[in-house]
């Protein structure tokens, strides 16, 4: 059996990786990387023989695990992907998207590859996306030789990681997970006996979190200070991923309008991507460990949502919350333009970020920058002073690397295969692991080498 990164470059990326168990071929998911286009956005495809794949698996709907399953399946047509129920409504409706930001982006940046795909050929594969529930095994291939079973990442809505055994060995893949949960969705509940191998993210391995951190204190922070933005007249941007950060947030905002936290009229806007993807959280309200069993987002709270038959520009307007994608306010999406024109220059006004933010994004440019200086928003436009207050918050929805390390120590692999993380953060925990668990080998997985499982 063999361990096998396709990953094109280092770090937090276009996450898929291969299992041979010399029987079968099983690929674990298949992102986009966010940073890159083109070619170099996607896996190496090439280090498998077309037609080669029994099956693969999606761990979640993020686009840097999902982003290329049609190059992937186009390639192995013959071959099932397998993901929750959950995972497949939203992985649908984030490559659709993807195919139109595609577009988009082959008449404004001249890339004439895009798109990758199309919304025919999108359809065209849904037959081929199996569902699976957590905790019920499964065979992954035609023979049987290769058993997969689901368990809940608590990452994001329909994550998963997944058990494969296989050869009388056990492998496990973590996906992204999150022991701690979320506001909405509880934490991830994972084996707890050995395994032989065991392929983890390592996301925040180079962040320690504070010692006197807790999710309540951080959540009343939040709250205070949107209080005292709308007490002054101010407006609250901040910015979400559309799917997971969205709907963590508005569940927030729920509790703070319940508990008269904050104002209970105060009006929050969301953009079309979030609206979408807050339809499909209701819409499996039923089947996912919620803290909040009956709480339906768009039912239950009064947001002004994004409408397809008017389109133009949000609303500025005093008193409000604007929950809006993307998280990191990449250039072209709804944050960047609301932030850009006329936001950041109001000093009543807030950007509250509360997840991560690449050091390439604007995002990043404004967590970094003084009050008064001028941030380039895009680069195609002058920059824009930030005269607004800024301030982070801690949910992120990946474990704390102290929670990562304690689940290796507790599963004691013989093989530690940590990925999804810089190279600041794979160390961290390479030297953890040499000090604390030196049974185990751990590896950083070179893109294209065979490693034995």
């Amino acid at each position: 059996m063999i361990f096998k990164s396709l990953c094109r470059h280092a770090g937090i990326g276009a996450n898929s990786y291969l299992i041979d168990t010399g029987k079968a071929k099983i690929v674990l998911d298949s992102g986009m990387h966010p940073k890159h286009e083109g070619e170099q956005a996607t896996p190496h495809f090439e280090f498998m023989e077309d037609g080669s794949v029994d099956a693969a698996v999606l761990t979640h709907a993020h686009l840097d695990h999902t982003g290329t399953v049609p190059l992937l399946l186009r390639r192995h047509p013959q071959a099932p992907i397998y993901m929750t129920p959950a995972t497949a409504d939203l992985a649908k409706a984030m490559l659709h998207n993807s195919v139109n930001v595609m577009n988009s982006k082959r008449v404004e940046l001249g890339i004439t590859e895009y798109p990758f795909f199309t919304h025919e050929e999108l359809e065209q594969l849904e037959p081929r996306f199996e569902t699976r529930g957590y905790e019920r095994p499964f065979d992954l291939d035609a023979a049987g030789t290769v058993r997969g079973t689901f368990h809940d990442a608590g990452h994001i809505l329909g994550s998963v990681a997944i058990t494969i055994a296989a050869e009388g060995k056990k492998i496990l893949y973590t996906g992204d997970l999150n022991f701690g949960g979320h506001t909405l969705l509880k934490g991830a509940v994972l084996p707890s006996e050995p395994v032989d191998a065991l392929i983890i993210e390592t996301t925040r391995g180079a962040q320690a979190r504070r010692p006197d951190y807790t999710r309540e204190s951080e959540e009343s922070r939040l709250a205070e200070q949107i209080r005292e933005v709308i007490d002054r007249r101010g407006s609250v941007l901040i910015p979400v991923f559309a799917i997971g950060k969205t709907q963590e947030l508005l569940t927030m905002i729920h509790q703070f309008k319940k508990k008269k936290l904050i104002p209970r009229k105060t009006p929050v806007y969301i953009g079309g991507l979030s609206t979408k993807m807050t339809m499909i959280y209701d819409r499996h309200m039923k089947g996912s460990r919620r803290n909040f069993p009956d709480f339906e987002i768009l039912e239950d709270m009064d947001l002004v949502t994004g409408n397809r038959k008017r389109r133009g520009p949000i609303p500025l307007h005093p008193g409000c919350i604007y929950a809006l994608s993307s998280g990191m306010m990449s250039e072209n999406t709804v944050s960047n333009t609301f932030a850009a024109q006329g936001f950041m220059e109001n000093r009543k006004n807030a950007i509250y970020f509360v997840g991560y933010t690449d050091s390439a994004t604007p995002g990043y440019r404004i967590k970094a920058a003084k009050q008064g200086e001028l941030v380039k928003m895009d680069e195609r436009l002058p920059a824009v002073p930030l005269l607004c207050d800024v301030d982070t918050f801690d949910f992120s929805g990946h474990a704390t690397r102290e929670e990562l390390l304690d689940y290796i120590l507790q599963v004691k692999p013989k093989k530690t295969f940590l990925v999804h993380g810089d190279d600041d953060a794979v160390a961290w925990f390479a030297a953890q692991l040499k000090e604390k668990l030196p049974s185990t080998e751990a590896i950083v997985p070179e893109p294209g080498r065979n490693y034995g499982l």
